[in-house]
């Protein structure tokens, strides 16, 4: 999972949760490792890796939360590598409410189906996605949702993708 700084709490914390209740291990990824990162409201999530020693291949999925943290996250082009990796390699790549933008700048929405919060809808439709306004859309490896009130069907359409591949 992706953390930076200004993460929209409940699209961390509730699919890693979420997951971890489905006996997954999540690992939180981000630019340094060790450093803490604070949501919109304060509350702290400590980077275990950083994108730099970060390999897709040692991971099922890549969870990517909504907020502004995204905006943060597509400024390092290796995050943007790994977005990428995953993609390549046909696993989970799931993003939430302004999550798509690390999408819209990894090169990985052109011919896609795709959904986000409204706001963002311009940049994921001019990354070449076909924007849907569904709670979740599943898209082979990719699943993308709106909004926090979408992360019940969010996680258990990502869960799906995961036991699937």
């Amino acid at each position: 999972m992706f953390v930076d700084n200004v993460y929209q709490e409940m699209e961390v914390w509730y699919p890693l949760f979420r997951f971890i209740e489905a006996g997954a291990k999540v690992v939180t990824i981000g630019a340094v490792a060790g450093q803490t990162y604070t949501s919109k409201l304060g509350y702290p999530v400590k980077a275990e890796v950083s994108y730099d020693d970060a390999k897709a291949e040692d991971f099922d999925g890549l969870i990517i939360p909504g907020g502004y943290a995204p905006d943060h996250i597509r400024r390092h082009e290796r995050a943007l590598q790994l977005v990428r990796d995953f993609d390549r390699q046909g696993k989970l790549i799931a993003s939430i409410c302004h999550g798509p933008w690390v999408l819209c700048s990894s090169g990985t929405l052109k011919s896609r189906r795709a959904t986000s919060f409204f706001a963002i809808k311009d940049d994921v439709i001019n990354a070449g996605a076909r924007w849907e306004d569904s709670e979740v859309v599943v898209d082979g490896n990719l699943v993308t949702s709106r909004k926090p009130d979408d992360l019940p069907a969010f996680c258990r359409e990502s869960i799906k993708v995961v036991l699937a591949s």
